[in-house]
């Protein structure tokens, strides 16, 4: 399905479009397809199309809520995109393939390094997605199934159907999958402590001149009709000097779970740098002896889910990469303080 989107740069005007609906779209609403075709373009000028009557199905009026069907024809009204929109469309992500732990027709699983985003967004111009779109310019389609923070490694599924992303959402959602971490703490793990099932509250830190600021979480109460229950099972792996490798499945994907729970138990992970501990992260960045750790130690190690095509139950393992191998190595052979 081509189609082109002006911008106040462009020497000819935008013009019309016409998109047929394949079968990776049927079932969508008319809103969801229509932001997946006009990357850039705000949700609230979307909406003002749509009421005006400017976008058609098969040259009739149509609802937000309407569901696109296999072979509709959608109308697109002529589309401008803000310099700044149009200039991040000049230019686009670098093309980027990354490690593979498996891939089909319907999905594909990544070993996610450190340090980079999984989508563009606050701050960041572009992630893994985009990267992936660009590699793959034949991909139909290619969509985050969930998410993982920049700084963690490990396991990350992307669909390559619509009717997969669903039925692997839903997965997560409903809590049908596995996922086990692998996370370096501060201090020794008490052996008794195996589940935290508390509360969180996600905030925003306060921005400058008025705007927002970061996204942070915090513990809350069962009173609050904002927290979310978040359950995280913990295990320990190997006790090292002055730290502790912990196994944590989790039971709920919040925001920051892992970091939050560990860190309000007195445990922060190593090298977090919004909920750890700032003078133990400067130590392990720059130890007497041994490899420094210069990222967080949080990585998405297994993870298990139903294929949604054929259900098998799917278990696979992303190893810790080579930085966090050699730390754990160093660490084995040191006595207190790491």
């Amino acid at each position: 399905m081509n189609h082109i989107i002006g911008s106040k740069s462009d020497s000819s005007a935008p013009a019309v479009k016409c998109l047929v609906v394949d079968e990776e779209s049927v079932g969508q609403r008319l809103d969801n397809f229509l932001m997946r075709h006009l990357k850039g373009v705000p949700k609230t000028h979307v909406y003002r199309i749509i009421r005006s009557g400017e976008v058609r199905i098969n040259k009739g009026r149509a609802a937000a809520d309407t569901r696109v069907q296999i072979g509709d024809q959608v109308r697109l009204p002529p589309v401008r995109l803000s310099d700044k929109v149009a200039e991040k469309a000049a230019n686009p992500a670098p093309s980027r393939e990354f490690p593979l732990l498996m891939e089909d027709d319907c999905l594909m699983a990544i070993d996610k390094p450190s340090g980079v985003a999984v989508h563009g967004g606050s701050g960041v111009s572009f992630g893994v997605i985009e990267q992936l779109r660009q590699a793959r310019p034949q991909a139909k389609l290619l969509e985050l199934v969930h998410r993982l923070d920049r700084d963690t490694s490990g396991i990350l599924l992307v669909a390559k159907k619509r009717s997969a992303l669903k039925h692997l959402q839903d997965q997560f959602r409903e809590r049908e999958t596995g996922k086990t971490y692998l996370a370096l703490v501060k201090g020794d793990w008490p052996a008794k402590l195996k589940v935290i099932d508390q509360p969180l509250h996600k905030f925003l830190l306060p921005g400058k001149d008025g705007q927002d600021g970061e996204r942070r979480v915090r513990l809350t109460t069962s009173e609050d009709p904002d927290g979310m229950r978040s359950i995280t099972l913990v295990k320990v792996s190997q006790r090292l000097a002055g730290a502790s490798l912990l196994e944590v499945t989790i039971k709920t994907g919040r925001t920051h779970q892992i970091r939050v729970h560990l860190s309000a138990q007195g445990h922060p992970i190593a090298g977090d740098d919004k909920y750890g501990d700032f003078d133990w992260n400067r130590q392990l960045l720059k130890p007497r002896t041994g490899p420094g750790l210069k990222r967080m130690f949080l990585h998405a190690w297994r993870l298990q889910f139903n294929h949604p095509a054929t259900a098998e139950r799917i278990a696979l393992q992303a190893d810790l990469p080579p930085e966090l191998k050699a730390y754990i190595h160093h660490a084995q052979h040191q006595t207190p303080p790491v």
